[in-house]
């Protein structure tokens, strides 16, 4: 197993979750991809999305699903700041990933996670772990158990 991804799957086994990474030859690296490769719903998919909040001008960290586009004027006011996306050497520095691997846990430091509320709809999503074709299914509720997330609306 490619070390990113045995990063995360020690991740998951810390957290008590019985998810298994699974790696495949095509890509995962969009969400579309990844539905593709996984044979669901691209809304099943996971993108782990790092955004900057500021005020403090921290990395916060979103759970969208994958059919959703992150409403960042709107979510980053419910936040109480202005959110923007991360530059990829921001997204690296906080997660210890690159983008289009981000994994919703195993990160360099804890980041604040907010789990879009559409994910729940679904007995079971995908989630990237590690590289850009590792991935892992999860029931969406574990998801947010493991992570620690708040449901929120992000889009």
């Amino acid at each position: 197993m490619h070390p990113q991804a045995l990063k995360v799957q020690n991740a998951l086994i810390a957290a008590g979750c019985a998810s298994q990474v699974v790696e495949l030859p095509d890509s995962t690296r969009t969400a579309t991809e990844a539905a593709q490769a996984c044979s669901c719903q691209v809304g099943q998919i996971v993108k782990s999305l790092i955004f900057v909040l500021t005020p403090p001008g921290s990395p916060v960290l979103a759970l969208v699903s994958g059919s959703n586009r992150v409403n960042e004027h709107a979510f980053g006011k419910k936040l109480a700041g202005k959110l923007g996306k991360a530059s990829a050497d921001q997204v690296l520095q906080s997660t210890g990933f690159v983008i289009g691997g981000v994994p919703p846990l195993g990160h360099t430091s804890p980041l604040p996670t907010y789990f879009d509320e559409d994910l729940l709809q679904y007995d079971v999503v995908w989630a990237a772990a590690g590289t850009p074709h590792a991935i892992f299914p999860v029931d969406p509720r574990e998801l947010l158990r493991i992570t620690g997330a708040s449901i929120s609306s992000v889009k």
